[in-house]
């Protein structure tokens, strides 16, 4: 019998199999799995895809790949949502525990987003993430590059170069490190006016998605975040966590202290209960509001290069990454 998280794998790597028309092949099911919040390389599909030809639910088709036999396509069939309606908060809450960043000693890990680029937009991008974090629209001026040579445990793919920003989730890792509860809510698209916040237009719960919401506005590409930088009008992705509103104070401290290891984008901590830019707060509950930290990668796709973004991806010791 495989573990429960395993399980979860098998029956999103049979998910991904089952919509494609043709044999599909591990690296293209490694990529689509990435979209959809799983961090799995190609190495790893294939571990999971003899699994599931040894159960018969996978057939594999010489070099082509492999489709859904009928037997997996009953089991697929069987598979309750909500075996993934609660793995993305899930991995975030891993994610969070694993955060051991130190605001005093500035060492430790923080949660990173991880996006591929093609290795000839690497100028383009760099000019315009440098442009970006001039411009105040990224929480944090370091960033990590990745090439696929290098002995990394982030995969990359062929010709293709991975980009390690700092993922706005850090800041709930600092207050649970702090000794604060904190509870990820919304992610969603924050408008703003003249630089200043003005309300979420739409949010997603963490709790009651599949797929990070995050990674759902970018699909959808909603953001303005280059009209923002020259404007102040526009809009951003930013997200909501809840903290005990006894803490709040101390929630403003911590976040002070972060603002001195250039970990910014925390707009405000709310009063108990109280509704930030129309996204509710539970009763006994401040809400605390972050921009996240891949606007600058919204902005480099704002332009037309093709970017694959995971947010909330891994976690990354602070120290390796260099400012831009």
């Amino acid at each position: 019998m495989t573990a429960p998280q395993i399980e979860r794998k098998l029956i999103e790597i049979m998910r991904v199999v089952s919509e494609s028309d043709k044999p599909i092949g591990a690296r293209i099911i490694a990529d689509e799995l990435n979209d959809r919040g799983y961090g799995i390389g190609e190495r790893a599909v294939r571990y999971h895809l003899r699994i599931l030809d040894k159960r018969g639910f996978t057939i594999k088709h010489g070099y082509a790949g492999r489709t859904v036999t009928k037997l997996g396509k009953r089991e697929l069939k069987e598979a309750l949502i909500g075996d993934r309606l609660g793995f993305v908060i899930t991995r975030i809450e891993d994610l969070i525990y694993r955060t051991d960043y130190d605001l005093r000693s500035k060492s430790g890990n923080v949660i990173v987003n991880i996006s591929n680029i093609d290795k000839n937009d690497f100028d383009d991008v760099m000019d315009i993430m440098r442009y970006a974090s001039q411009g105040g629209a990224i929480i944090s001026p370091r960033i990590r590059i990745i090439d696929e040579r290098d002995n990394s445990d982030i995969y990359v793919p062929e010709g293709k170069i991975a980009i390690a920003t700092v993922c706005s989730i850090t800041f709930d890792g600092l207050l649970l490190k702090n000794g604060i509860p904190v509870e990820p809510s919304y992610g969603g698209i924050l408008e703003l006016d003249n630089h200043e916040p003005v309300r979420f237009i739409d949010v997603i719960s963490y709790s009651g998605t599949s797929i990070d919401p995050i990674k759902i506005f970018m699909n959808r590409h909603s953001t303005s975040v280059l009209d923002v930088l020259e404007t102040g009008t526009g809009k951003m992705l930013a997200n909501m966590r809840q903290i005990p509103a006894a803490a709040a104070g101390k929630a403003r401290d911590v976040l002070e202290l972060a603002k001195m290891s250039d970990l910014s984008g925390a707009i405000t901590v709310g009063m108990s209960g109280e509704s930030l830019f129309g996204a509710p707060a539970s009763a006994g509950k401040s809400g605390i509001p972050v921009f996240v930290g891949v606007n600058a990668i919204a902005a480099v796709e704002e332009t037309g290069i093709e970017v694959n973004t995971y947010p909330v991806s891994t976690v990354m010791e602070y120290s390796k990454m260099s400012e831009i």
